[in-house]
């Protein structure tokens, strides 16, 4: 019987199924995946904007605002347009390296999110704590070096995963039951042994979740221990209310991170398959949706900038007429 080689077992390309079971609804599902993506797309391209060109969003907070943004912007334009390919046109192929490419960006940019949110609340805890020396330790050189290191850390831990799957022999098929290049779902369509992605998937969550997790249970310890301490109420909630929007954009980073860990851990075969695809989809959609909606609602030198803009863009158009 003659030996396969590495390129008989590894296919052309995959087949990405979109949601198993809702077929029929894919039209339907996609209309909320498309509004909520070009609100991503505008929300945050306006965040990037305002922060290039308003001098008075030039300072560490909005530096990290301005990662933030833009790892969003990475992270839900990886996976929705081929979602909505998928739903609308039926294209459902997926290149086997094009689809490996898609997977890096995912992972890579999930762990990013979680580093910048990390960042973040380093940040408040500075802003807090050591009020005056604020912009002598957040100096340029400092955010520029923070923010290179948490993107080298995800990409130096997504890599060799990358390169794991790579290497596993697929022989049960190329249909995969998700809407976009999950490492799990790619590697169960392998007849190998998959316990290295599985146990380094494992040890890569914990690494950067489990240590950004960590950061900023420490840090929001010291701020709240530090607001607390204020003798005047309003300068209690003056402190406190500059972490609302960070607070937020952690829930809603971490509520579908959990819900996703969860279901890949203990849901079996109790929990329907469209189920979690669907949270799996919310968790790359829903962060970039409404970090610019919180941080524009509740940040008053975003709201200030947006209206000095408006006002002058009407000044402009009453002028002409």
């Amino acid at each position: 019987m003659p030996l396969l080689n590495q390129t008989d077992l590894t296919p052309a390309s995959f087949i990405l199924n979109g949601i198993p079971g809702l077929e029929d609804m894919h039209i339907w599902i996609s209309f909320p995946f498309c509004s909520m993506y070009v609100v991503a797309l505008v929300g945050n391209c306006g965040l990037l904007y305002l922060i290039r060109f308003e001098d008075s969003l030039h300072r560490s907070m909005y530096y990290f605002l301005a990662m933030l943004s833009l790892t969003d912007l990475v992270m839900c334009s990886s996976t929705i347009p081929k979602a909505l390919c998928i739903f609308w046109f039926n294209l459902k192929e997926i290149g086997f390296d094009e689809c490996l490419v898609q997977m890096f960006f995912i992972h890579t940019f999930t762990g990013m999110e979680s580093g910048v949110l990390m960042l973040m609340a380093l940040d408040r805890f500075v802003a807090i704590c050591y009020p005056l020396r604020y912009s002598a330790i957040l100096t340029n050189d400092v955010i520029g070096k923070a923010g290179l290191a948490t993107f080298l850390r995800a990409v130096l831990l997504i890599i060799p995963l990358i390169f794991i799957t790579k290497q596993l022999p697929y022989c049960r098929g190329n249909m995969i039951h998700h809407t976009y290049c999950d490492q799990l779902s790619v590697a169960k369509l392998s007849c190998g042994n998959i316990k290295a992605n599985i146990i380094y998937g494992l040890m890569v969550a914990f690494l950067i979740g489990g240590f950004d997790i960590l950061c900023i249970t420490v840090s929001y310890t010291m701020i709240l221990r530090a607001v607390v301490s204020l003798s005047s109420a309003d300068a209690r909630q003056k402190a406190f209310s500059t972490c609302t929007a960070h607070i937020c954009a952690i829930v809603f980073s971490y509520s579908p991170a959990f819900f996703c860990f969860f279901f890949n851990c203990f849901g079996g075969h109790t929990i329907p398959p469209s189920c979690h695809i669907i949270v799996a989809n919310i968790y790359l959609l829903l962060p970039p949706t409404m970090n610019p909606i919180v941080y524009g609602v509740k940040t008053k030198q975003i709201r200030d900038c947006v209206m000095k803009i408006l006002s002058g863009s009407k000044e402009i158009k009453s002028q002409s007429v």
